[in-house]
Order: C-alpha cells, then structure tokens, then sequence
C-alpha cells in the first residue's frame, strides 16, 4: 500500500483555515506537531526575537512550477538560520545572503515560496494568530 504523500506546509495552513473554532484549529496544527518546517513558519513568523536579514517585500525570483520543483521546504528550512540575525549567514554580504533566499524560493513549491515570503515580513497567516500558535506550541516562542 502506498504511503501517504507529506503535506506542504502551505497545505497545512490551508486546512487550519478552514477550521471555524480555535480548538478545532489548535488540533489541526497539533496533528503536525512533528514538522519542523510548519514550526519554523511559526516560529520565524511570529517570534520577534527572530530578526531577518533580509529586504522589505519579495525578491526578484522565478516560481518553480507546482507539479515539478527541485526540493520541498521540509528540506530547505534549515536553511533559515543563513537569513536571520545572529545566524551563520549574517557574516554573508547581503547580496550572497539575498542570493541563496532567491535559490530557496525557486526550489520549492511556489505556495510554499509565498508562506516564506509572508514569513520574512512578519505577515500573519490568515486565520492563525500568536496567540493560537501559543496555546497549540506553548514552548515555541517564549
């Protein structure tokens, strides 16, 4: 029997909005308690302590297309730690820092490429505020 392909995290944020009550929100999100790329969307969304070393807005980048991309974010977000004050990356120039974020849009599915975006920009998500993510990962931002 086949296995069940894994959920993007623009998936999972997804079926989270379309959840109506908050518990009902928290239980979706708490199904996924064991994907490190959803809990950096989080973290790096929501947690102020993270700085990104990064512009304003979107950069300049061409989407993969959703059927065939290289690499998926459940790959790529520990790569986050090249884009973030404090970070191995903070010492890159900022054009080599901004180079590799452009190579990891284009590697992933390009809905999941917007979430990083809106990540790096502190844009909340949709229907998912601080203070649901507090309540379903009580250890993750402090």
């Amino acid at each position: 029997m086949p296995t069940a392909r894994k959920k993007y995290v623009f998936e999972i944020l997804s079926d989270v909005g379309t959840k109506r009550a908050k518990t009902d929100k928290i239980k979706e999100l708490q199904k996924h308690k064991e994907n490190w790329a959803l809990l950096d969307v989080l973290r790096g969304t929501y947690d102020d302590n993270i700085v990104w070393l990064l512009p304003e807005g979107a950069p300049p980048y061409e989407p993969s297309r959703p059927e065939s991309h290289p690499t998926d974010l459940s790959r790529e977000h520990k790569k986050f730690g090249q884009f973030v004050k404090g970070g191995p990356g903070a010492k890159l120039p900022a054009f080599k820092r901004e180079q590799q974020f452009i190579g990891l849009l284009e590697g992933i599915h390009p809905e999941d490429a917007k979430v990083i975006i809106n990540m790096t920009n502190k844009k909340p998500i949709g229907a998912i505020s601080l203070n649901l993510v507090k309540e379903a990962f009580p250890e993750l931002i402090k």
